[in-house]
């Protein structure tokens, strides 16, 4: 008898109090300017990215636009965002999540006149919302680009200069996260009706990206700095923690994202660390672990494959996933291949960026390109050859190993500039890739019409993360 009462009053809570079973919905508050506010959108309160966001993430979410035309960081403006009742809303909503999208205005006369105080008003910003009861996740977006051309107003560069370098130093010292907004849009400007303000496309993608952070999966309570035993520096990569040490002589680094994707996913940087950083920064952004180590100017011998064969060992017992992005600007493709051929298992995908992959081309010279004599003599004795025609001979380069390379089965991405001269597509890439797609290989190549050797990358990297993230997923 006595079982049976109760089981009838948790029944009868149940029904008198059906909230308290509910599940909670996540809350997710909007912080921002016009962007966020959905200005000269026609029906923002469907259109802009907050409000598409909800749709994406459905009922179990409660997504909050808090964003108001004209705000600031600086909180001694008269358009100071802390100064308004949105702000003050955002506080008392309590948030699970806080994306801050502020800074666009910042960049514009008179307010960049204070930019020295944006800094302090940021994290300022931050502070108000890490201290709630809440503790809510807080994750900062760097502003869109601008196509305006009036330079008392919110110019490209005055965004890209005095904007996202102090909202990155600001992610790295509040140890934020942080997501490139601004890449996403520097090369399409035909989503910017007004040159400022992105329309219904636009905003779709800003949506898009949120969601896939809201959504994605965390390996927790995973650091990679507390599996390195030798001393390290610690600086900023664009905003993330990069250790710098020295492993068996050679100077290493890693940078950490700050949330470790599912699987400790990584990409290895094989040479020139730091140009054209957009693909490593969106694939922080995602949290890839991205590591780089020193092995210039060996030009993927064997002295070279060994060290970086020690190095992966290294990053394996630390925890990172079995298989690894490969990533090869210029030279850096003979290193990438030629430790891919020596490790093929290891291998999650090659990206290779305008790559040698004929020694004779570059730096030898010995076809179109003017090459580079000093390297040459350098690779001579890397390789322990004691004349040119020795040199000449030789037929361990990745154009000269296509078959094994296809063995190895890892999709292969190239982006190559059709007028390069330094190191020419013509008896690089193209012949590579001729060779590859006969043995039934999986090559892309992504060319840039009237281009020459540099830049590299893409100023939008999205293809090229898309590609990876489908060969480290797939």
């Amino acid at each position: 008898m006595k079982k049976h009462y109760v089981c009838l009053l948790l029944v009868f809570s149940f029904l008198i109090s059906p909230v308290v079973y509910a599940q909670k919905k996540v809350r997710i508050a909007c912080v921002g300017n016009s962007i966020t506010y959905g200005s000269r959108l026609a029906q923002r309160e469907k259109d802009s990215y907050p409000a598409q966001l909800q749709t994406m993430l459905g009922s179990g979410y409660d997504i909050l636009n808090f964003g108001v035309s004209g705000k600031t960081v600086l909180k001694h403006t008269v358009n100071s965002y802390m100064a308004t009742t949105a702000y003050q809303d955002a506080l008392k909503s309590n948030p699970d999540l806080v994306f801050i999208k502020l800074g666009t205005n910042d960049s514009r006369l008179p307010y960049r006149l204070q930019i020295d105080t944006f800094a302090t008003d940021y994290k300022t910003l931050i502070h108000s919302f890490r201290e709630l009861p809440t503790h809510p996740r807080i994750v900062l977006l760097l502003p869109v680009a601008s196509f305006l051309t009036d330079t008392t107003k919110q110019t490209e560069k005055a965004i890209s200069q005095l904007i996202l370098p102090r909202i990155r130093q600001v992610a790295f010292e509040e140890k934020c996260e942080l997501i490139d907004l601004h890449s996403l849009f520097i090369n399409h400007p035909d989503y910017f009706p007004d040159q400022l303000h992105p329309n219904e496309a636009g905003a779709t993608i800003i949506a898009k990206r949120l969601q896939e952070v809201v959504v994605s999966q965390e390996e927790k309570g995973f650091d990679f700095f507390s599996k390195i035993k030798e001393p390290v520096t610690i600086s900023s990569f664009y905003g993330y923690d990069c250790a710098d040490f020295s492993m068996a002589g050679r100077a290493c680094k890693v940078v950490k994202p700050r949330r470790p994707a599912k699987g400790l996913p990584w990409i290895w940087r094989a040479r020139f660390w730091g140009h054209e950083p957009q693909t490593d920064i969106a694939l922080l952004d995602r949290g890839f672990h991205l590591v780089y180590c020193d092995v210039a100017e060996l030009f993927g011998n064997t002295q070279a494959i060994e060290a970086w064969n020690d190095f992966y060992t290294f990053a394996r017992k630390a925890g990172l996933a079995k298989k690894v992005a490969l990533e090869g600007l210029s030279r850096g493709g003979v290193y990438i291949y030629n430790w891919a051929l020596a490790n093929p298992k290891k291998v999650a995908c090659v990206y290779a960026d305008a790559p040698v992959l004929d020694l004779k081309s570059w730096p030898g010279g010995k076809g179109q390109a003017k090459g580079s004599p000093a390297d040459w003599e350098i690779f001579k004795k890397d390789y322990g050859f004691q004349s040119d025609q020795e040199a000449m001979a030789f037929n361990r380069n990745p154009i000269d190993r296509v078959a094994e390379i296809v063995k190895g089965g890892y999709p292969l991405l190239h982006v190559v500039g059709d007028a390069d001269d330094a190191v020419p597509i013509s008896e690089n890439t193209t012949p590579f890739e001729q060779k590859v797609k006969e043995l039934g290989g999986q090559i892309q190549v992504i060319h840039k019409p009237g281009i020459g050797h540099h830049p590299h990358s893409l100023p939008d990297p999205t293809p090229i993360v898309e590609f990876i993230l489908k060969a480290t997923y797939q």
